[in-house]
This record gives C-alpha cells, structure tokens and sequence, in this order.
C-alpha cells in the first residue's frame, strides 16, 4: 500500500530539527514584534547579550537571531504564539529549515481533507470511465509526487511551499488509489469471497504504514530528505505493477460528472474538518477554539453546504452519489460504524503516542529526541493485532455472514478503551501490549466484514461511488478524531495541569510570575512538545529564560522523570475523559452493525455475473 507507507514515512516529520546556538533565522516585521524584539538601544543590547546576530533595527525592518532567541521563538511558533510571518509573504514559516509548524499542521491536514473530499468524485469518475484506469493513473500522480519531493530547489518558505504543494498533488494520486482499490476487489471476487480478499487488502493497507512508520523512524535520524526518496521507488513499481497486471472487470455508467454536487460537497466537508482541526486551537481566555466565532461558523457553513450537497444529488439526473443507497441498513449503517471506528481507532493512536513519548518513555530512560522511533516500535501490538484478525475475520465473513463479526470488533475495542483506564500511567509494558493488541485484534475482526458488507450492499455499477463514500467516512473519521480527542484531553488537563505545574516549578525554585505563566498556558503546547519529541519543560520555560536564572534547578526540570511525573495525574484524568468517549463511539459502532445484513452479497446486483 502506496499511500500507508508514505504516510508512515511522513510521520516522523513532525519531529523538526532543533534550532542549534550557531543557527540563524531570518525574520520579519512580524515575527520581530510578536517576539518582542524590537525597541530603543537598550532592548538591542539586551538582545544581542541574548544571541542576536546582528542589531536589531528599530524601524520594524527584517532581523536575523540565533542561538537563545532562536530556540525561543521555535518554542512559541509551536505553542501557537507566533503568527510568524516573513517579510516577503504572509505564510507561516518554520523558523529552522522546511518542515516544522507548516508540514506538522498544514500538510497533514491538507492531505487528510483533500483525500476525505475527493474520494467521491473519482469513485464516481470510476464508475463511469473505469476504476482500473482511475487507479493506474492515480499511481502515476502518486509516482510524480513522490519524485519532486524527493528534491528540494528551494530554502526555507520556498522549500516549505514547495514540498507543500506536491504532498497536496500526492494525496491527489493517494485518492485515485483509495477510491478505486474496494470496488476493484468487488469486481474481481464473487460475494463467498469477497471478505477474504478485502482482509488482506486491508493487511496490505496496514503493513505499509507500520513499515513507513518503521523504515522513517531509521530515516529521519540519517536526513530528512530520505524519508522522501523512499516513495520514488514504491511508486515506480507500484505504477509498472498496476498497467501491467490489472484488467477492467467492472460495469461502466454512462453519464456527466456532477459539477453542483461536487463543489458542494468539497467546499461542505473541507470547511467542515478545517472548523473542527481549528478548534483544538486556544481562543481568546479559552484552552481550546469551540467557543471562535471563525469555528463556529466553519462548522455551520460546512454543514449547510453538505445539506445542500444533499438536496442536489436527489435532483440532478446523474448524481455523484446516489443518495438512496443510505437506505439501504448494510451501506447506511455499515458507514456509521466506520465512521466511529475511524475515529476511535485514531484518537488512540494519538493519545497512545502522547503516553509514551511525554510520560511512559522517558520514566524508562529514552531521551525526548528519541521517542517517536520508540513509540512506533512499542505500539507494534496493534499492527500485529490487526494483521492477524483481519484476513481471518474476513474469511470468516464469507461463510458466517458479517454482523457476528463487525458487532463482536467493535465490543472487543470498547472493551479496551476501558481496560485501558484501569491501568497505571507507568504501567507494566506487557501490561499494555496485550490490550492494544486487542484493541488492534477488534479493529481487523470488524474492519473487512464491515467493508465486504458495504460493498456488497450496493449495485454494481455504483461499486465506485460507494467505495469512494466508505473511504470518505474513514478519512473524515481520521481529521475528527485530532479535533474530537485532543480537545477533550486539553479540556481534562485544563481542569488539574495548571496546579501539578504551579507546584512543581515552585519546588524547584522557578520564580512566581514565570509559574503563573507558565501554568496558565494552553495545554495543547505541552501536548504537542511531547508529540513532536522535544522536552516539553524545556520548551515552555525557554523563553522566559527561566532555566539559566540563581537558584532554579535546571537539571531536575529538564531531566527525564521531573514532566512526566509531574504530568502523570492530570494526563489520566484527560484519558478517562478521551477513553470513556471513544468507548461509547465504539458501543454506537456496534448498535449500527446490529443493523447489517446477517449475510451480504444477496441484494439484487450486489454479486458479478460471471
């Protein structure tokens, strides 16, 4: 699988490089007054004590800072404090190098709405022109891609737009695969076996993300352009593979591409996600964004524009998706349960990751800088999990009927979510590795029977725009859970981490403002340092320069036990609310896949005439 591998790969972007003593940033206008570095002679000497290279020019011009100052606006870039613009555009630019805040933030969502979004057309564009053909040309988009990210013409905003631009063009390719790949599977294999075959497709799917994870993690500590150059090779392959080997098998609608529904639908869910991304953001005195009249009103126009979308489709002669088919308990049911598994299954891979790099891992002596790798290796028992269930649930399906299984995944995963609040946050790693590989083990036993349903419940000739619906589901689920799952941690942390930090930093001689400003921070900053891998103590203190003041003990804040121990209670009061939600999703998955078909292929044209 194409697209899991590089997403597994891009994982480890996230992770910066630092802003070392002899690095120079250049800044502008903006940057330099959100930073504070911009005044009378005084503030210019203070500031080139501090690591500035260069004066500071106090008619608003461009500076360049190093050492101090930079680490400093790194740390506030991350936090969200730094609307950090250079002096020649308005984009928001790392401050060391091309990747940081924009590939971690903008990318990634980018990619996630852009596929979510055009799934249903190319499905669509399947049904009428040919899913095989859509697919091998989405292989070549992906290939393109993968070759110009491979390289890099440009520095610092260039670079980023740059490499911006063209993992947008490969999400691009990434939906042509994914809208075509189910319903290809559908074509080629009559209903008795249509479970065994999306099983290990979806083995397939998850193989490749576990190695991107795996191969990128060695990568990134060699340079970061490798984690690109590996997708030159698996796209060439994967395009030669695809024109030689796949012959069209499906049935083919004549009809025009529905442009009203299309834009309807693009505008509604990309506004939708972009709403609900944002609201994880701080507003105002508030920890998260819910209360923004900009998030607000994304999700409000995002959900008119998809009513609209709606009433389209059940006017126009050749819709994009026919919304009927939602009649239907196996197709209409069958995407609600796999919505809320989406979500579930990816709020705990971010809380997971969370776990282990900012409380579990360092407890047990791995650096900050270390830990992305380590989480992903550690969380090994959720691939393995999944690997195993899927292609036998799967199988199974194919003789038992879908509902037993899809109903018994989705119980088994609650029942996780809950033993996973019952351990301690320092828990016993054997512990651990048995319930998320239970948690993995109830995502594959539900996943391909769930699939197999879906894609069985519709007609042949929608095989295309139903694939691409299941996928859009997924993908949606996917940019919900960051927005649903992280808000609901920094609203359980808010209420019991500004205390835990008050009383720590004070022990440890950190004086009175700098811990009231600290403690009242947003919690999402602490969140994501531990996410991107960097020692989150260090992070907020740095730029109050708090760490190099008489009588802190520097060594104990920025050691490897003072944040995660400090963390420790208020971060499992955030997982009891994060895990109680997603237990409960996992409970409304499992009502929805009561409503499934007991067998599926029997619906009129739902099996191949062959």
């Amino acid at each position: 699988d194409p697209v899991g591998a590089v997403d597994g790969l891009l994982l480890h972007l996230r992770v910066p490089p630092r802003v070392e003593q002899e690095d120079v940033v250049r800044l502008g206008q903006g940057q330099a007054e959100a930073a504070g570095l911009e005044g009378d002679e005084e503030d210019v000497r203070l500031a080139r004590a501090e690591g500035v290279d260069g004066a500071l020019p106090v008619d608003g011009g461009p500076v360049e800072v190093g050492g101090a100052q930079a680490r400093r606006l790194q740390v506030l870039a991350h936090a969200g404090e730094v609307a950090g613009e250079l002096a020649e555009d308005e984009r928001p630019v790392p401050l060391d190098g091309q990747l940081a805040e924009v590939l971690d933030e903008h990318v990634e969502l980018g990619r996630d709405a852009l596929t979510a979004v055009l799934v249903v057309p190319f499905g669509r564009l399947g049904d009428m022109y040919g899913r095989v053909r859509i697919y091998n040309l989405g292989f070549v988009v992906f290939t393109v891609a993968a070759i110009a990210l491979s390289f890099d013409p440009f520095q610092l905003g260039g670079g980023a737009v740059w490499l911006i631009g063209w993992r947008v063009i490969q999400g691009v390719g990434g939906a042509m695969l994914m809208a075509s790949s189910s319903a290809i599977l559908t074509d080629a294999f009559p209903a008795n076996q249509r479970g065994m075959a999306l099983g290990t497709n979806m083995v397939a799917a998850v193989a490749g993300s576990f190695l991107g994870l795996l191969i990128g993690g060695f990568l990134s500590e060699w340079h970061w352009k490798a984690v690109f150059w590996v997708g030159v090779p698996i796209g060439i392959l994967g395009t030669i593979w695809s024109y030689r080997s796949l012959k069209e098998l499906g049935v083919r609608t004549a009809g025009r591409l529905d442009w009203a529904g299309t834009l309807t639908f693009g505008l509604g869910l990309t506004v939708l996600l972009i709403g609900i991304t944002y609201g994880i953001q701080p507003y105002g005195g508030s920890t998260t964004g819910w209360t923004s009249p900009w998030v607000l009103g994304s999700i409000a126009v995002g959900l008119l524009l998809l009513v609209a979308f709606c009433l389209v489709e059940l006017k126009v002669s050749s819709p994009m998706v026919d919304i009927r088919l939602f009649k239907s308990a196996a197709f209409g049911m069958g995407n609600l349960a796999g919505l809320m598994s989406s979500v579930g299954r990816g709020g705990l891979q971010f809380m997971l990751i969370i776990w282990l790099q900012g409380i579990w891992l360092p407890l047990h002596g791995y650096s900050f800088e270390s830990t992305p790798l380590w989480a992903g290796i550690y969380l090994l028992p959720v691939t393995v999990g999944f690997l195993v269930a899927a292609p036998i649930a799967g199988s199974l399906s194919d003789r038992v009927g879908a509902r037993p299984l899809t109903v018994g995944g989705m119980l088994l995963m609650a029942a996780t979510f809950v033993a996973l609040l019952l351990i301690p946050v320092n828990f016993d790693y054997w512990v651990f590795a048995i319930l998320v590989f239970l948690n993995g083990l109830g995502g594959g036993i539900f996943t391909a029977p769930n699939t197999a349903a879906i894609m069985s419940s519709v007609p042949a000739d929608q095989r295309g725009a139903a694939s691409g619906v299941r996928s859009t589901f997924f993908n949606a689920g996917n940019s919900l859970s960051i927005g649903i799952f992280f808000s609901l941690m920094i609203v359980g942390l808010a209420n019991t981490l500004p205390s835990a930090l008050t009383s720590g930093l004070t022990q440890q001689g950190v004086s009175a403002s700098v811990t009231h400003d600290v403690a009242n921070l947003p919690p999402v900053g602490s969140l994501f340092a531990a996410f991107l891998g960097y020692n989150p103590m260090a992070e907020l203190l740095a730029p109050y320069d708090a760490l190099h003041q008489p009588g802190v003990n520097a060594d104990v804040i920025t050691g490897q036990t003072f944040f995660p121990q400090l963390i420790t209670e208020p971060f499992h009061s955030g997982l009891t609310v994060v895990f109680t939600a997603a237990a409960v999703m996992m409970v409304i998955g499992a009502v929805a896949s009561m409503f499934s078909a007991g067998r599926y292929g029997t619906e009129a044209g739902a099996d191949n005439q062959a």
